[in-house]
């Protein structure tokens, strides 16, 4: 008789400014099968191997990203993205976009998403952001879970966000304040 085993998975979150050759095959591992359970982040069928390869050297490329990778006992099994507003946006210096956030169907259940949604907000207020905003289908409803949980706040909802199988899939709006201790929500805010 095998003994079973019953210890916990190792999680790790880490902003990345590289890729290595194993993380990028992680990382596109990870992708296409959460591509394939439909939460793939715009994507609805996995892009050829070198599409994909070539998306995340160019999210690496683009100064105004920052990518989030979560590990499970050291295999890239989630990502996020940090988007910061154009420089000449001088109006929403102080907001950024959370976007292409996903979990292996693997991982899910074992705490990466909420320790994914820690980083980005840590680093987001590290950067001087006060709000992140990001958008998700109405049909992601485990996301949608776990950004209320987190204290997101739905503030708007688009009808016709997505087309999915021929047909349109509305989509939900969300931001939360990201508030350094020290700081108090300004009057009128939900947070």
């Amino acid at each position: 008789m095998m003994a079973q085993d019953n210890r916990k998975p190792h999680t790790t979150v880490e902003t990345v400014k590289t890729l290595s050759a194993g993380d990028m095959v992680e990382l596109c591992d990870a992708a296409v099968e959460t591509i394939e359970q439909g939460g793939g982040f715009g994507w609805l069928t996995p892009p050829p191997r070198n599409v994909l390869e070539d998306y995340w050297k160019g999210v690496m490329l683009i100064p105004e990203r920052e990518l989030i990778i979560g590990r499970i006992d050291g295999v890239i099994s989630a990502s996020c993205q940090i988007v910061r507003p154009p420089r000449n946006n001088e109006a929403q210096r102080l907001t950024c976009n959370l976007t292409t956030f996903f979990v292996a169907p693997w991982a899910r259940g074992q705490g990466l998403a909420p320790l994914m949604l820690d980083e980005a907000e840590a680093l987001s207020r590290t950067e001087g952001f006060k709000v992140i905003n990001l958008d998700v289908r109405a049909t992601q409803t485990r996301a949608i879970q776990r950004y209320e949980a987190a204290g997101y706040v739905r503030f708007g909802e688009h009808p016709k966000y997505a087309c999915v199988d021929g047909e349109y899939v509305t989509g939900y709006y969300y931001y939360k304040e990201i508030l350094e201790k020290s700081d108090k929500p300004r009057k009128g805010s939900d947070a």
